[in-house]
């Protein structure tokens, strides 16, 4: 990372003034319910310095006249039906913050590295919404709350994650570009400082955003290189490009080639065909996972534990699976000991069927550095950011087999397997796109709501560095990507970071007051999975 010169010094007073406070004397709980949301209000009534090239003087349209590069990118249909969902990513620093190293970092490589973080969207003369460039003062960007000293002292991780938590309730400013740096400048656990990333989602999905976080990290052993990521996984092409034998392979190979295709399409007209039920009537049934309140707007609760990727991949190899595979049999084991102790349900042998929905990433596979390069080179609309995702509607099992644990990763692989034999998750991709054209935003939203809430949970899993990483000249502890706006109950990200793997859960705070007793069934259930392995 950069070094900060001199000149930004002269940000701190200045950067300072603008600190947000909670209302003093109040307990954490109060602060992140009122006294946070009074700062919050007090941070949102500053004049605005937006600044747009085409700009029509009040910053919502363009003037005529004005050719389709000027007025900037159109904003994709895949971003505006991710109007309410947000990323939020949870990082751990060894050291406690250093503000000019951060906010030259940030200027130098975040916002250079990404036109988004550097636009708003802006409706054109036509009703189109656009990318606009804009200027960026970071004091709106890079907040530095201070919480009540007496509640942070008691108990520093709670007062993180209260604090967190109170982002799922606050709006962000459309006429900034959607992201946020917040500092929490004060040792917990975990770490001795940690910062809260929020940013919208049009500015693209978990998968980009990461590989842009990554490309403005360096190696903590060697500041001057990339961090070390894992080999790229091999691919051998698309699934509808699987090669014919050669004739001397025999006919009993030629007919299993042609039944590959027989069986995909077999299965993309099942998985298509349940992915309309489920929009008109196919629903999930109630369970205590499955959202109670519908409403919109409910306070989400982002908690995190880390796991052993050790442990993870012996299990992978033990039973020659993916890591996928394992975690999702991991989240199936621990999702099946919390619903029984919760329930009190004494018939042990009934097993439950929902479903959840897999998000899956769509880009080829690029290098981090090849990423970067692209970036220096001038070239950084070559990056697929963006939202580049599919989905499939996993069938999931809530039952428990403590007699044989790995019974939970066997029937994840077969469930895997199966939908890789499928076009589902192209065809989602494009049907979100073709729904959005068709039917427009409002209609499309609903319909996109209306799906997630017939299904349970939401899971994905993204690969991070294999070495510790230092971001703005900070050494990063953890790394914790999680979210909130899907109308779900309880979202399971997962992110490899080193030698861990950090279960992140996104959960409805009334319905899971809880939340910790789960996350230590995702650890008991890693332990015993590993045990009979």
């Amino acid at each position: 990372m950069q070094n900060s010169t001199s000149a930004l010094f002269s940000y701190i007073s200045r950067y300072h003034t603008h600190r947000v406070s909670c209302v003093e004397g109040k307990p954490i709980e109060n602060c992140t319910s009122a006294g946070m949301d009074m700062a919050a209000a007090t941070l949102r009534k500053r004049p605005l310095s937006v600044h747009t090239a085409v700009s029509n003087g009040n910053g919502n349209g363009f003037g005529a006249g004005h050719g389709a590069q000027e007025q900037g990118e159109p904003v994709s249909p895949s971003a505006r039906l991710l109007e309410d969902f947000y990323i939020v990513v949870v990082i751990g620093i060894a050291t406690p913050v250093n503000l000019p190293a951060a906010r030259a970092g940030i200027e130098a490589q975040l916002i250079r590295y990404h036109p988004r973080f550097r636009s708003i969207q802006v409706k054109d003369a036509s009703g189109n919404m656009r990318w606009v460039p804009t200027t960026v003062d970071l004091d709106y960007h890079i907040i530095y709350p201070s919480l009540d000293d007496v509640a942070v002292a008691r108990d520093p991780d709670r007062a993180v994650e209260d604090y967190v938590a109170t982002l799922s309730m606050r709006p962000m400013d459309k006429s900034r570009p959607l992201w946020e740096f917040h500092m929490l400048d004060f040792p917990t656990s975990e770490a001795a400082a940690t910062t809260a990333f929020r940013v919208h989602h049009s500015l693209g999905d978990g998968m980009s955003l990461l590989t842009l976080l990554m490309a403005c990290t360096r190696s903590a052993a060697d500041p001057a290189r990339l961090p070390a990521m894992p080999s790229l996984p091999t691919r051998t092409g698309a699934i509808w490009e699987r090669p014919r034998p050669p004739a001397s392979a025999g006919a009993v190979a030629l007919a299993a080639w042609v039944w590959s295709f027989v069986l995909l399409a077999w299965h993309t007209v099942v998985d298509v065909a349940s992915f309309f039920a489920t929009i008109l009537f196919l629903r999930d049934p109630r369970t205590l996972f499955k959202r109670a309140n519908q409403e919109p707007g409910q306070k989400k609760r982002l908690v995190h534990r880390a796991l052993s990727l050790d442990d993870v991949n012996f299990v992978k190899n033990a039973m020659n699976c993916t890591v996928n595979d394992v975690l999702v049999g991991v989240t199936y084991a621990a999702l099946s000991r919390y619903y029984f102790r919760k329930t009190g349900d004494a018939d042990t042998s009934k097993e439950i069927r929902v479903r959840s929905i897999l998000l899956v990433n769509l880009r080829p596979t690029t290098s981090l550095q090849a990423c970067v390069n692209l970036i220096e080179s001038g070239k950084e609309s070559d990056v697929k950011w963006g939202n580049e995702l599919g989905f499939i509607i996993l069938p999931f099992h809530i039952g428990l087999h403590d007699d044989d644990p790995l019974q939970y990763v066997r029937k994840a692989k077969k469930i895997v397997d199966r939908k890789k034999s499928s076009l589902e998750v192209v065809f989602t991709h494009l049907a979100s796109e073709v729904i959005l054209k068709i039917f427009g935003l409002k209609a499309a939203g609903a319909i996109f709501h209306r799906m997630i809430s017939h299904t349970t949970i939401s899971i994905s899993n993204m690969i991070g560095p294999v070495e510790q990483v230092e971001f703005c000249g900070h050494p990063v502890v953890f790394i914790a990507p999680s979210g909130y706006g899907p109308p779900e109950a309880l979202t399971v990200n997962f992110q490899s970071y080193v030698n861990t793997m950090m279960v992140n859960l996104a959960v409805d705070e009334a319905q899971f007051p809880d939340s910790h007793e789960l996350l230590d069934d995702f650890v008991e259930s890693l332990r015993l999975i590993r045990g009979s392995a």
